[in-house]
């Protein structure tokens, strides 16, 4: 189990998958993100990305993971949330995704084979926080999401993935377009 509430030095458990220059972890793990990060692979853009910000922890077998993300982001597709990955053409995303127009975007985003899929469900464009969850059972992958405890997990994405028994989890930021995303994490449990 880990249970990190981000209030000094991280659990040595967790390690960083391109570290941003820009972090701290005292009162909540905040990240600035860099410019042209992310997490996408070939589907509809065409383009290949695999170097967004993820601080994660090998785990082997299945688990709930749940974070408190909040976000003050500056351009479109910033985004901050979980992340299960198993290798850069095989993993899973989960966060709000900024839209400078219209409402954001609270997506899912599932790579096999490499090649990326993303579901997606409007989000109010003020809101500024929310808590996600991935669970493992097998090879399957349940994302859901709630304003806040104690509402109800609402269920966003159920789905396969077959990298192997050990994955990287934990929590991702990037900002594709321009530097500048401000994301805080409140905490990350693993169980």
């Amino acid at each position: 189990m880990i249970g990190e509430r981000f209030s000094g030095p991280l659990d040595p458990r967790l390690q960083w998958f391109n570290e941003p220059e820009c972090w701290s972890s005292e009162n909540g793990l905040h990240i600035v993100t860099t410019a042209a990060t992310d997490f996408w692979q070939r589907t509809h853009y065409g383009f290949r990305a695999d170097n967004g910000h993820f601080l994660f922890t090998p785990w082997t077998g299945d688990f709930t993971m749940t974070a408190r993300v909040r976000f003050q982001p500056a351009h479109q597709y910033d985004q901050a949330g979980l992340m299960v990955r198993f290798f850069e053409d095989e993993w899973l995303k989960t966060s709000v995704e900024f839209e400078p127009e219209g409402p954001a975007r609270l997506g899912a985003v599932v790579t096999r084979s490499g090649y990326s899929d993303w579901s997606t469900q409007d989000f109010p464009r003020d809101r500024r926080d929310i808590e996600l969850r991935v669970r493992r059972e097998h090879d399957t992958f349940l994302v859901d999401w709630r304003a806040a405890d104690p509402e109800p997990w609402v269920q966003l994405r159920v789905a396969p993935l077959a990298g192997g028994p050990e994955a990287h989890i934990g929590l991702y930021a990037c900002s594709p377009k321009a530097p500048g995303l401000q994301a805080s994490f409140a905490w990350l449990r693993i169980e």
